[in-house]
């Protein structure tokens, strides 16, 4: 895999990032990860890309190079689902207070009398407010994409729509399947078309191709499901099992891709060569907190910081961003012009291992020394 041709205007950055380098240097010693790329834009320059330790923790393994791509995880959510729900928003295609049982019929046929799936809007999806579980092993029983989504639909809700904010991959998994009814394309297709292409991003993809699998961190050992080594496929199983493009997870990319798309919402929807992706409006829509449920940090899709945040101390109360489950995130301060990426493989060799709580804050915080 060629390196990517790091700007000018980031040459500079493990000296100027120096405190945040080390943190995850030291990261890497005390095993928290193997191996983490990261970047940093401000003001619409690419000030940091670069990148620590190896693929495994086995001296003889690739070394990460900001290049590296990794398994996002559920940065999909935002780089995809909710870049495309803005789009179809924009388009007025989508509506966010369609009933998802009007897009998705399967999701209201056979409920029990009582049930309020029928109240169950976009919106709340977006939200996490949906009052779906925030997760379900469905893997273990259900074996191909149809049969998953059946089991989807079916599940039923554990609390009443817009009373609860709850993390929900179940809600992300219909919102991605409502997204293709309502565009007629598929997910994959979709985002390649309509977001990466537009973007310029190189290396986003879905089911990277076989030749490029051992390019990419191992994300896992599993012993449990699929008893191999998890590298260049999805790590999430629920994924898997939908064929590897879902609406919560499945995206892969490097860091500087990430960047290009941060770079878009921090130019209030624009690419870089000016042309409008999202009209500007539509992303401080989805950017902003919502009001319910009472307590809820969630914006559209977004997540944004409630103390104390994997995003430090020092991201304004405008930001927003996500995290992945195998040691991703992305968090965009639109106050300061500054997005910041952070992309591991914490999950190697198995799950137990949660130090990176207390790496994200610390890395971030350390950012604040090289800014002006």
């Amino acid at each position: 895999m060629a390196a990517p041709l790091i700007p000018d205007s980031a040459r500079n950055g493990r000296q100027r990032f120096a405190a945040a380098h080390a943190v995850l240097e030291q990261a890497v010693a005390n095993r928290a990860f193997p191996g983490a790329a990261y970047g940093i834009l401000l003001d619409g320059k690419v000030v940091a890309l670069d990148a620590v330790g190896r693929f495994t923790y086995d001296a003889a393994s690739p070394a990460v190079t900001a290049s590296t791509i990794f398994d996002l995880a559920s940065l999909t959510k935002v780089i995809v689902t909710t870049a495309l729900a803005m789009l179809l928003y924009d388009r007025r295609i989508l509506s966010l207070d369609a009933l998802l049982g009007d897009i998705l019929s399967g999701f209201v046929i056979g409920m029990e009398p009582g049930s309020r799936k029928r109240h169950v809007t976009l919106r709340m999806l977006l939200a996490h407010s949906s009052g779906l579980p925030g997760y379900a092993r469905l893997f273990e029983e259900h074996h191909s994409p149809e049969a998953m989504l059946r089991a989807v639909l079916r599940l039923p809700l554990e609390a009443a729509p817009g009373t609860r904010a709850e993390y929900s991959d179940i809600g992300f998994i219909l919102l991605g399947k409502a997204l293709e009814i309502l565009s007629g394309n598929l997910l994959s297709r979709l985002f390649h078309r309509e977001i990466a292409s537009p973007l310029g991003l190189e290396t986003a993809t879905f089911c990277p191709a076989p030749h490029l699998r051992i390019q990419i961190p191992p994300t896992e050992d599993d012993t449990a499901f699929r008893h191999r080594i998890i590298q260049g496929e999805v790590q999430d199983e629920n994924c898997h099992a939908l064929g590897g493009v879902a609406g919560h997870a499945g995206l892969f990319a490097n860091s500087l891709d990430v960047l290009r798309f941060a770079a878009c919402i921090l130019t209030e929807g624009r690419t870089a060569d000016g042309k409008e992706l999202f009209q500007p409006e539509t992303i401080h829509l989805f950017a902003s907190r919502q009001t319910e449920p009472a307590g809820t940090s969630r914006a559209l899709g977004w997540d944004t910081p409630t103390p104390p945040s994997s995003s430090g101390k020092f991201f304004s109360a405008a930001s927003i961003g996500h995290l992945g489950y195998a040691g991703t995130s992305l968090w965009i301060d639109p106050a300061r012009s500054l997005a910041v990426v952070l992309l591991t493989n914490r999950t190697w060799p198995d799950r137990s291992n949660n130090a990176i709580k207390e790496v994200r804050p610390a890395f971030h915080d350390a950012i604040a020394a090289g800014l002006p």
